[in-house]
């Protein structure tokens, strides 16, 4: 009877230390889809101009001729031709604005709505009760724009602060289709972007690692995945998937990926004084002074570092590089101000002894 009672708890205690490991690896595990995109799946921005009418004398109207031409055309395109302009110099409710739109990277259909934001060109001081009169909106490309569709409608100012801009909720209706081509239909594949805070050539040899090792049934032994830059992967679509090549793209998505490799970082932002360091951020020996503040970081004999103090080094003592962090938490603990340590960050990064991108804004 305890033989048999040893025997289930052991098994159960060895299953709770597998199902802990087992959760352990998924926590490690993200998708593909966290770190890459599809080439050719990417926004398309929509631009023009038009006429807000309706406004309460806060237009940009009067002498200003170029609000006043885009009235007279749109009297004229509405059989009410202007023969003098100066008969619309007391039009000081109507605004000539740029409108904007982003075609999602899913594409659209024609006939569905989008959003769409209105900015004053001239001097209107506010967008505030107008209605913004029938616009065509295009893509950008000079000499190549492409019409899309029409905006129309009322403007809701988003911030009380800027009444110069405002937002027209569906206010673009699609008068054509944009369906974004992402797969090539000469090689039968689909290429896979790594976003650019992974992109490296560790985490594209991996990536295409794991594609290759999910669908090495359906591949037949031969490689699907192929790693051609640090930041893409041309990916093969199998003959299995020919009439369903969405279906393989959402599976090559959900794959999972230990641990993708991640570009050293520092992001500071003095303004909010704030301050994000990643784990791999190290920097090298080094003696740091800064008002009445003497800090050494490495080793003794490598940072050539005096006498009267204790240099800040690893558990092992002997490492030439060490991580930021432990500068940053030993500066927390003296309690110097944030201001002062982005300051020292910023010098580091200035002498070359910090080991990682920096980014400041």
């Amino acid at each position: 009877m305890r033989a048999r009672l040893f025997k289930s708890v052991a098994f159960l205690i060895v299953s709770m230390v597998t199902l802990q490991c087992s959760i352990a690896d998924l926590w490690a595990r993200t998708r593909v889809e966290n770190i890459c995109s599809v080439y050719g799946m990417k926004e398309i921005k929509l631009t023009g101009m038009g006429l807000i009418v309706g406004l309460d004398g806060t237009g940009d109207g009067g002498k200003n001729l170029p609000a006043i031409r885009s009235l007279a055309a749109a009297l004229k395109h509405l059989n009410n031709p202007v023969v003098d302009l100066k008969d619309l110099y007391a039009a000081n409710n109507v605004a000539l604005v740029m409108i904007e739109a982003t075609i999602p990277a899913s594409g659209i259909r024609k006939g569905q709505k989008l959003d769409c934001f209105v900015s004053s060109m001239l001097g209107a001081k506010s967008l505030r009760g107008g209605r913004l009169l029938v616009a065509p909106v295009a893509t950008p490309e000079i000499g190549n724009g492409v019409g899309a569709g029409l905006c129309s409608g009322a403007v809701i100012l988003e911030d009380e602060t800027s009444l110069a801009t405002g937002k027209i909720i569906n206010g673009l209706v699609m008068e054509r289709d944009f369906e974004l081509p992402f797969i090539d239909r000469k090689t039968r594949s689909i290429t896979l972007l790594i976003d650019k805070r992974h992109a490296g050539f560790h985490t594209a040899s991996e990536v295409s690692r794991v594609i290759n090792s999910e669908f090495s049934f359906e591949a037949g032994n031969r490689q699907l995945a192929i790693a051609q830059g640090p930041g893409r992967v041309f990916i093969r679509i199998p003959k299995q998937y020919t009439e369903s090549p969405v279906e393989f793209i959402a599976a090559v998505m959900e794959v999972g990926i230990d641990r993708p490799h991640q570009q050293a970082r520092v992001v500071v932002n003095p303004k909010s004084q704030t301050v994000v360091v990643t784990g791999e951020v190290e920097i090298s020996p080094v003696v740091i002074s800064h008002k009445n503040l003497t800090v050494g970081v490495g080793n003794a004999a490598e940072g050539g570092i005096p006498g009267g103090f204790v240099p800040i080094v690893g558990q092992q003592g002997q490492q030439s590089t060490q991580r930021l962090q432990q500068l940053v938490e030993a500066l927390n603990q003296l309690r110097v101000p944030t201001e002062d340590v982005i300051s020292i960050i910023r010098e580091l990064h200035r002498s070359g002894k910090l080991h990682a991108e920096y980014d400041e804004h």
